[in-house]
């Protein structure tokens, strides 16, 4: 199988991303420019997070007009998966591929640190290796996370099960205080209505290495390529 990383001006997870998936796969996913109008063929696609373009205009607004983004929608409409981590899910929900905005956090500062969040479905090839309300550890560093999006979208999301992470304490309870950005509902991170698209703020492959403190990102990248590889 093969993976694309999609590389703006300005990511900076891009090669993060690429040495969790050469650990999963076993070999290196393609590093695709955002000049290209084309994507080769493969079976996943990540765009990273970052702050591409300098975040002008606003986090991810000129990003999604990249020409490599058009070969990515057309893509995502054809079922391939497509992962948006930070920057990633800005771009994705700029794209429409992901409903809903990211808003500056609440407390109006970039925020960095270890957040936990509660898996709430893992009926996905993204989550299939975690447990329903099980509670894991992933990093943020972001200052536009604060997704909101209007009441009827929010009741679609949780009615079609398509809210795949909230964050919480350490115990799984939501908590004002854990969540980093304000963000409705506490969502961290959410599914497209086909669910081969997921949008998340937190960095699966900050924590997916021993050496870098934790492997609750690791799940992510063996169920995907468990998943793409039967």
């Amino acid at each position: 199988m093969q993976a694309a990383v999609i590389v703006f001006p300005g990511s900076n997870c891009d090669r993060d991303v690429q040495v969790a998936l050469a650990q999963s796969m076993g070999a290196p996913p393609c590093m695709a420019w955002h000049g290209d109008s084309d994507l080769p063929a493969v079976d996943l696609i990540v765009v990273p997070g970052g702050f591409s373009y300098g975040d002008y205009l606003r986090s991810g607004a000129m990003a999604a007009h990249s020409p490599v983004m058009r070969a990515v929608v057309e893509r995502a409409k054809q079922g391939v998966p497509v992962l948006g981590i930070c920057n990633g899910f800005q771009i994705l929900t700029e794209t429409g591929l992901l409903p809903g905005v990211m808003m500056r956090n609440a407390a109006l500062r970039f925020v960095c640190r270890d957040v936990c969040l509660r898996v709430e479905s893992t009926a996905s090839i993204f989550t299939r290796r975690y447990r329903p309300g099980q509670v894991i550890r992933l990093p943020v560093a972001h200052m536009d996370g604060n997704y909101f999006t209007d009441d009827e979208t929010l009741k679609r999301l949780a009615d079609q099960d398509r809210v795949a992470f909230r964050y919480c304490d350490g115990a799984g309870k939501s908590d004002v205080a854990a969540n980093p950005n304000g963000s409705l509902d506490d969502i961290a991170g959410i599914f497209s209505k086909e669910r081969n698209v997921l949008g998340m703020m937190p960095h699966p492959e900050r924590l997916a290495d021993p050496l870098l403190g934790g492997t609750d990102g690791r799940p992510m990248f063996d169920g995907l390529i468990e998943a793409l590889a039967a």
